[in-house]
């Protein structure tokens, strides 16, 4: 059955710059997705990507970015340079592990990073979204000739009451960790004997909201090694260290357990001990956080430059830290080791209210992004922590922005909720937009009117996709509470010119970030879950289901793949292994 609904008025595209697009966005039928109501626009060159250069790892001079000016020092170690978007400065300061501030930051050391590609050597996906440009949350090639989902395993997993709300399964961003170790590794690791001969051995790591980190085989779902059992919940998604080192980076992201109460902290496991090895805390006297004060929750996924042994860490209390992680492996000898010295920057803007980040930051070079629940999205360079630029995007911005350096020029892809607008009753859309990422110019923007909730927002939530294969010349947004507040928008826009290739309403609204599997037969599919607790199967070309499968409960988390096989935690109190055929 077929059918079109009404846009609601308000839906617009804007594009800036000196040459100025004019778009005529024209809309007709196309398709629907189950009730779903699927209209379309056009694609000037489907399957075109907008490049194909390949960054290799290498430092960026700031004085080379367009514009570049060096910052005004300001005094006591702090800097500032104008705000892009808004009135006022943004000004920062850097401190050491002592908390001192500090003037001049060391510039030798190299952290940087090339192409998502580059971001590790290890097969699987394991960061969010699998790599410094958070383009690659799936890995492999899937045989899919029936386009059916099938479960093939669950696991069971708990829940946690915290911050007077309860919390079961797994939840935003929640995405799971699929990791083909080196052979040295599994040994090192103590795996089963069977797992270790096994070439095609993939563990499943875990850490959810129960405050446990399983550990599980991709194949079947049984137990590669007992769960590290912990007290306080995982909301974000873990890193595993890009060099194959057997040690897992996860931010703990609430501090509450029934009637009990504990520490904030970021954790580092030794997943040879299968224990705690390191922490961060969370609760750092250079924090600003306010709304509410002390909350030292850390959702980003963290990035790890292996060259520089360095990784970077945001988090909810508004800082940015840099951790020199002294981390050190012996196969041999079964050992793995890791001491993180810290450096740490804070800022502030005549904007800020909260001053937190739970987007994870994408890398490029030695510059990095992020956005932030005060609705700025803060450009830094990775080796001294100085702000080079930062926009204000008009509300809070949780969703990881994903980066494109397929022309040889950094491209970030983002979007905003409606928040603090909502709550003053004002500017009701979710902001969708292209922004340069050497000078945080608005390259464009497609904006979605969606529903102010104080509890669950509405807006742009999950993580846009970057299109590939034959939908290399799309990225793909799932915008939650827009048609109503109890359903969503799934829409593919043209990346040179954020033109609409069609737009999907969602009967249930979505926090789940989608992804792309590469089939052999050279087309891609698309996948997302939705708060009904389904899991969807689409055609990215067009939008249109090709199947479903519930997962019981709300599918909050975002799903990774490796090959054929799905993994994703729903709010039933399982992690499901699905199989697409």
């Amino acid at each position: 059955m077929t059918s079109i609904r009404p846009r609601r008025p308000g839906r617009r595209l804007r594009s800036f710059g000196a040459a100025a697009l004019a778009i005529a966005l024209s809309v007709s039928l196309a398709a629907c997705a189950g009730s779903d109501t699927i209209v379309t626009g056009s694609r000037p060159t489907p399957g075109q990507p907008p490049g194909t250069t390949l960054t290799r790892r290498a430092a960026l001079a700031l004085s080379a970015l367009p514009g570049y000016q060096a910052p005004r020092a300001l005094g006591d170690a702090t800097f500032g340079r104008a705000l892009l978007g808004a009135s006022g400065d943004i000004t920062w300061t850097v401190y050491n592990s002592q908390n001192n501030p500090v003037e001049n930051v060391d510039r030798t050391r190299k952290v940087a990073w090339g192409s998502g590609s580059e971001y590790t050597d290890v097969p699987g996906v394991l960061t969010f979204r699998g790599n410094n440009a958070r383009s690659a949350p799936t890995y492999g090639t899937a045989q899919i000739t029936e386009k059916k989902l099938s479960i093939e395993w669950t696991h069971d997993i708990g829940a946690v009451s915290a911050d007077g709300s309860y919390f079961p399964g797994a939840g935003w961003t929640g995405q799971p960790l699929l990791v083909k170790w080196p052979s040295d590794t599994k040994q090192a690791m103590k795996l089963s004997a069977a797992n270790v001969a096994d070439d095609n051995f993939v563990e499943v790591i875990y850490p959810v909201f129960d405050g446990s980190v399983y550990r599980l085989s991709l194949a079947d779902g049984s137990v590669t090694r007992p769960k590290i059992e912990g007290k306080w919940g995982f909301k974000g998604t873990g890193s595993i260290d890009p060099r194959g080192y057997p040690l897992l980076y996860a931010g703990q992201g609430l501090n509450e357990n029934g009637s009990d109460k504990g520490p904030w902290n970021y954790h580092i496991f030794d997943l040879i001990k299968n224990k705690e090895v390191a922490t961060i805390s969370g609760t750092d006297e250079v924090s600003h956080r306010q709304d509410p004060v002390g909350w030292g929750a850390f959702d980003s996924s963290a990035l790890v430059d292996r060259k520089s042994d360095t990784l970077i860490e945001p988090g909810e209390n508004g800082i940015v830290y840099q951790a020199k992680l002294n981390a050190s492996f012996d196969a041999k000898a079964g050992t793995v080791s890791v001491n993180p010295t810290l450096t740490k920057m804070t800022y502030r803007t005549p904007l800020s209210r909260q001053y937190g980040i739970e987007s994870s930051a994408a890398a490029w070079k030695n510059l990095m992004w992020a956005t932030d629940n005060d609705g700025l999205m803060v450009c830094w360079d990775a080796r001294t922590l100085e702000i080079v630029w930062a926009r204000a995007l008009g509300d809070n911005s949780d969703s990881t922005p994903v980066l494109d350096d397929s022309t040889g020029h950094p491209y970030l892809y983002t979007g905003n909720s409606v928040g603090w607008r909502g709550s003053e009753r004002r500017d009701q859309v979710a902001n969708l937009r292209k922004i340069d990422g050497l000078t945080g110019d608005i390259v464009w923007q497609y904006d979605l009117p969606a529903y102010y909730d104080f509890h669950v927002k509405g807006g742009l939530l999950s993580t846009p996709l970057l299109g590939q294969g034959e939908v290399s010349d799309l990225v793909f947004f799932n915008v939650g509470k827009t048609t109503a507040p109890s359903e969503g928008t799934l829409v593919a826009l043209d990346q040179r010119t954020g033109q609409v290739a069609w737009s999907r309403d969602v009967a249930h609204y979505s926090w789940s970030s989608p992804v792309l599997i590469h089939g052999a037969d050279g087309h891609e599919y698309g996948v997302f879950g939705d708060s009904a607790g389904l899991l969807h199967l689409f055609d990215p070309n067009t939008g249109r289901d090709y199947t479903t499968i519930s997962l019981g409960a709300n599918v909050e988390a975002s799903v990774a793949a490796y090959d054929n096989m799905i993994v994703v935690a729903s709010y039933d109190q399982k992690i499901f292994g699905i199989r697409v055929s």
